[in-house]
């Protein structure tokens, strides 16, 4: 029989500086009253310098990491999923695989917008499930606000930059993610997306100047898309998991507008305390928004062992899709001297990686000479 996939550690890391909606009413013409009554939103977090995609990602997984008994160099694959890499590349992946020590771990991004989180977490249980795999590292990770024109008002007071992350292990028991349902519609690509940057329209002093780099967004057509996907990927990734929307405990959704989430509720016909609703504190942080979510609702009590989940979310793409997850309680207990191991083994990964640095350096200057001495 095919190994379950379970949810066995989850974490979270925001930026410590808070942009209100009075901040943002300094910055652009708007006023609190407008934000909240259209989006439910009251700050979000936003990034300071030093702080990126990747180092929000790191920390995420360094504490979901901690809830288990694995290693960093126990760790078989690492995904992010981000709409705002590092660079474009190399992988955001890669620079979190270095920085834990997952000496082991093949790493990748993968970019589906807002659904990205659903999309990975997917892939990593269907990795597991065919046996290629043992465990998994999924990170959703954002900054955002590097991509906002805050002279729109429609966006900037939107978005909000963090990270959130789950560690996936095998396991006979059963649980864990039950089904899943992914969709796409690259018709509606230009409804939501930032249109410069990548080949089509390569960086140029025109692209700059009309603000071709930040996110550009048909609100109203979007809003419509949204409220009638979540309601049916929802219905759909129940139903593949052989549950009645009465079986499900709590539904997470991405943390994009409250309106949209008030709709997908009427039309699920669930009562609003079915939802896991954070937007107020953190604004819409796209692939992060669900496992934040998760972890903030783990945290109060509102998943315990048993639960049946559906994480739902919709984005650029235009993609949409939902998780069917059963949530089964770690029976791992992690030492005091298993602590500290991990801790000295990240202190030696980062050392080793160092080392290799100034070993490539060194090694290019002696070839680099023996080049120019040759034939």
């Amino acid at each position: 029989m095919s190994p379950f996939a379970h949810v066995t550690g989850w974490g979270m890391a925001v930026p410590e500086k808070i942009l209100t909606n009075e901040d943002i009413a300094a910055i652009v013409e708007t006023n609190d009253e407008w934000i909240v009554s259209r989006t439910g939103i009251h700050q979000r977090h936003v990034a300071e310098k030093g702080e990126t995609t990747a180092s929000l990602a790191t920390k995420a997984a360094a504490l979901a990491l901690a809830m288990t008994t694995l290693d960093p160099p126990d760790v078989d694959l690492i995904i992010v999923a981000t709409s705002t890499p590092e660079h474009i590349f190399p992988a955001t992946a890669c620079l979190v695989q270095d920085a834990l020590g997952a000496g082991k771990a093949g790493a990748f991004d993968l970019s589906a917008a807002c659904t990205g989180f659903i999309f990975a977490l997917n892939m990593a249980a269907q990795s597991i499930r065919s046996g290629s795999i043992r465990n998994a590292l999924v990170i959703g990770s954002e900054t955002l606000s590097r991509w906002i024109n805050w002279e729109d008002r429609t966006t900037c007071v939107l978005f909000g930059d963090g990270a959130g992350a789950f560690v996936l292990e095998a396991s006979d028991r059963p649980g864990g993610v039950l089904s899943c349902t992914m969709r796409s519609d690259g018709s509606g690509g230009e409804l939501l997306s930032i249109p410069a940057g990548g080949s089509r329209y390569p960086t140029t002093t025109e692209t700059l100047a009309r603000k071709m780099h930040t996110i550009h967004m048909n609100g109203r057509e979007v809003f419509r898309f949204a409220t009638h996907v979540m309601a049916s990927a929802t219905r759909e990734a129940a139903s593949r998991a052989g549950l009645r929307l009465s079986d499900i405990s709590l539904v997470v959704p991405h943390q994009a507008n409250l309106r949209i989430i008030e709709a997908a509720a009427r039309g699920l016909k669930l009562p609003m305390d079915k939802f896991v609703v954070n937007i107020g504190d953190y604004g819409n942080t796209s692939t992060a928004s669900i496992p934040i979510a998760v972890c903030e609702a783990v945290g109060a009590g509102r998943i315990r062992p048993g639960d049946n989940l559906v994480m739902v979310g919709f984005g650029a793409g235009l993609t949409w899709g939902a998780l069917a997850l059963q949530w089964v309680a770690t029976e791992k207990r992690v030492r005091p001297a298993k602590r500290r191991r991990r801790t000295i083994l990240v202190w030696l990964a980062h050392a080793r990686s160092f080392f290799r640095r100034v070993y490539r350096r060194i090694e290019g200057i002696l070839w680099g000479g023996r080049a120019k001495a040759g034939p």
